[in-house]
């Protein structure tokens, strides 16, 4: 077990002094248990005029930072799983802030190599990282979070990859935020997290926020313990019709998050019947470790914004981003015995951009329009160590024989944006918005292809260019006052990463997230979207929503396989993929109880006949072949009940269907041998309760799974070498890995007010 930094020591004190506690998910003030209207909404990631919920032609979802709070959720991850409409979660690395999220079938993952297909934004700034558009969800500062937002629909105002929806995360300021908190909690697994903030608002127009959040955990799972901390702190100052804002993220982690383990086996050929294997025996022990991540992050943010008359206003952000990322993962080969090996992998990008965007109202016409200019630069490097030792417990021991570097990649990237959309006022109750955008990017790769012996080769560098013009249309009619209909379709489109050209030549695969051998050309993907619906608001306390959708990918880019090369693989275009659903919310209040409810359907499924990777084997798909790791059924329940004017106690169910697992979306599990290794569906029942000492001072505490159920929330089929103890079993079998959910868990904390 790992020890605790002495800086962490006070926390776990002062959270075991803290009352059970939670809030209500919605309390606006308290005495008062209500739900919140979202009235005014961004149109674009930057800052600037707002526009009224109702007219948009689609549903956007955005709550504050006393939602957040009140839900009593670990991190934001596990906030929007749980409340958030379409919004699910693959624990595929184990860790909490390592999530893989998915918003209507699309991913916004840490994952290298992950197909991703949503927007993250965070201040104006995109935060998806150029090398992989992957996003490090353990670098944001949830503490400085003011606001979350969540677009659906391939948007093209958001510009690259928003294939399936936006999040865009506003900061505080010392214009929004006076005074400070303190929030400290702890509990199980050795989990410890504080976060501080204070604002400050002077009556010459200056103002200043500061944030910062440490936190700490043994891990449920073993050898799974994790840091992270980061500062956040915004300088500005608000004259007249002129406010600017300079903000600074320093932040850095250690996580480890051992991956999946294996589940059922089916013998070495895979004919035989199913047996209970290492996650049944202890869905708490890993596969091998150690698979450590380390994240470092400094990014600084300039905003200004200028109103020339109240009903026009200018909007710009400028930044700069530089980022490291190291990792070491422990693996195990087999050629008639085990081989232990280190792998490793390091990155460092720096990003930098601008953007600007004009938005006025003019009679029956709110307008905006700007560009975007976004460059980054970046270097990879991949190395590995064989013949390594494996102690008992399956870690891999750094007594192995020298480095040998496996891949390096030097690349560089630009994209620049032009867009404008307007929402014209048609009628007293029809409201029309149309989009467009110019997206031109380049992605230029300069790779080194490496020998057995690690001897390096310098390759040629390739350049690709990308265009592509995306436009969107809706419509927005109020029938009555209660009742209001909406329509739009739209198009985005995400371009080939450094991480997919530089691994997309079938003849040179590479095995992720080591090897880079070639970088041919690859399609960028296009993505369109049709999504309409109803609001109903039955009152001001009861309101009803529902959106269909469908979203078509033309050119998916997916990870395909080399059979005979187990573990080996290469990016290329998938000719067309699709997500169609529907969405459904309702929230009510009555007295002293406040119920929030969403159901979602999702088809995921490929819509042409290919193959995709599956380890040893070739994994044929046709159209309707539902896509692995998302539930067709979402059912979410979240009750607050305001037992007394200091007391509240809440709960959430979230119920899911089962999953197809990787590998045998087919049907099959090894060549000719059918079966279902499907994931199973699981329902999870999470209480919370808070409660108001005094002014300015809550304690609250939350129990999340509350039934310790058993469940998972991923599955891919893959080889294990070791036997149902982790024990070398002397050959392979063929196994259903799982993503094992967490037992169990209390976290008591307070939080002060100031």
């Amino acid at each position: 077990m790992q020890r605790t930094p002495k800086y962490l020591n006070p926390i776990l004190t002062a959270a075991m002094l803290a009352a059970f506690s939670s809030h209500t998910a919605w309390a606006d003030t308290p005495n008062e248990v209500t739900l919140p209207q979202v009235e005014v909404v961004s149109t674009s990631p930057l800052p600037g005029i707002g526009i009224e919920k109702y007219k948009l032609p689609y549903e956007v979802q955005s709550v504050n930072e006393e939602a957040i709070y009140n839900s009593q959720s670990l991190n934001i991850s596990e906030y929007m799983s749980r409340n958030l409409s379409g919004v699910n979660v693959n624990e595929v690395q184990g860790s909490p802030f390592q999530a893989d999220i998915t918003y209507r079938g699309f991913r916004a993952s840490g994952i290298l190599g992950s197909s991703q297909g949503l927007s993250i934004y965070m201040d104006g700034v995109r935060v998806n990282e150029p090398f992989g558009d992957v996003v490090n969800w353990d670098m944001l500062p949830e503490a400085a979070f003011g606001n979350v937002t969540l677009v659906p629909g391939s948007n093209p105002i958001y510009g690259l990859n928003t294939l399936g929806g936006a999040l865009a995360f506003t900061t505080k300021s010392g214009l929004t935020t006076l005074g400070g908190e303190v929030k400290l909690q702890a509990g199980s697994f050795g989990r410890k997290r504080a976060d501080v903030s204070y604002g400050n608002k002077d009556k010459d127009g200056w103002h200043q926020f500061i944030s910062t959040t440490v936190f700490d955990e043994d891990g449920w799972r073993d050898h799974s313990a994790g840091q992270l901390g980061n500062v956040f702190a915004k300088i500005g100052r608000s004259q007249g019709d002129v406010n600017w804002d300079l903000s600074l993220l320093a932040a850095q982690s250690t996580l480890l998050g051992n991956g999946l383990l294996p589940s059922y086996s089916y013998g070495a050929e895979g004919n035989e019947p199913a047996s209970a294997h290492m996650y049944e025996q202890n869905r708490r022990s890993v596969y091998s470790y150690p698979d450590r991540t380390q994240n470092q992050l400094n990014m600084l943010i300039f905003n200004f914004q200028r109103m020339f008359s109240a009903t026009t206003e200018l909007a710009s952000t400028t930044y700069l981003r530089q980022g490291k990322r190291k990792s070491v993962s422990g693996d195990v080969e087999f050629e008639d015995e085990i081989i232990p090996v280190l792998n490793y992998s390091s990155t460092s990008q720096t990003s930098y951009g601008t953007s600007l965007n004009l938005t006025s109202l003019m009679d029956k016409h709110q307008l905006t329009a700007g560009a975007s200019f976004d460059a980054s630069t970046m270097r990879y490097g991949g190395s590995h160590k064989d013949n390594c030792v494996i102690d008992a417990s399956r870690g891999i021991i750094d007594a192995c024989d020298a480095e040998v570097s496996t891949a390096g990649v030097e690349g560089k990237s630009y994209a620049l944006g032009l867009y404008a959309t307007d929402t014209w006022t048609v009628a007293a109750d029809t409201y029309v918005t149309g989009a467009a955008r110019f997206n031109h990017a380049n992605v230029a790769n300069t790779i080194t292809q490496f020998d057995d012996a690690g001897a390096g080769t310098v390759q040629p560098k390739e350049s690709f260019n990308y265009n592509s013009f995306n436009p969107s249309l809706g419509v927005s009619h109020k029938l009555n006052d209660e009742l209001t209909f909406f329509g739009n379709v739209g198009q985005s489109n995400r371009v080939p990463t450094v991480i997919e050209l530089g691994c997309a030549d079938s003849a040179n695969p590479c095995q992720l997230p080591i090897g880079l051998q070639a970088d041919p050309y690859l399609k960028q993907v296009i993505s369109r979207t049709i999504d309409t619906g109803l609001r109903w608001t039955v009152n001001k306390d009861t309101g009803v929503s529902a959106s269909l959708y469908r979203t078509e990918n033309k050119n998916d880019i997916l990870f395909s396989p080399v059979i005979g090369r187990q573990g080996f693989g290469f990016f290329s275009n998938f000719s067309q993929t699709r997500r169609q659903g529907m969405d459904l919310s309702a929230y009510t209040n009555a007295g002293p109880f406040a119920l929030r409810a969403s159901y979602n359907y999702l088809e995921a499924t490929y819509e042409a006949d290919g193959s995709l990777f599956g380890g040893d084997r070739d994994i044929s798909v046709r159209p309707g072949t539902r896509i692995a790791g998302l539930p067709k059924h979402t059912l979410k329940l979240n009750l607050d009940w305001r037992a007394d004017p200091k007391l509240t106690i809440g709960g959430t169910v979230i119920a899911t269907s089962s999953l197809v697992t990787q590998g045998n979306e087919d049907g099959l599990i090894a060549e000719g041998v059918a079966a279902n290794a499907s994931v199973r569906g699981f329902t999870l029942l999470n209480l919370h309760a808070n409660y108001e000492m005094e002014k300015g001072l809550d304690t609250f505490a939350r129990i999340n799974n509350v039934f310790d159920r058993r469940f998972e929330s991923y599955g891919m089929m893959a080889q294990s070498v070791f036997n149902a103890s982790g024990v070398d079993q002397g050959a392979t079998s063929i196994n259903r890995f799982v993503a094992p959910g967490a037992p169990r868990s209390i976290m008591v904390g307070m939080r002060y007010r100031f």
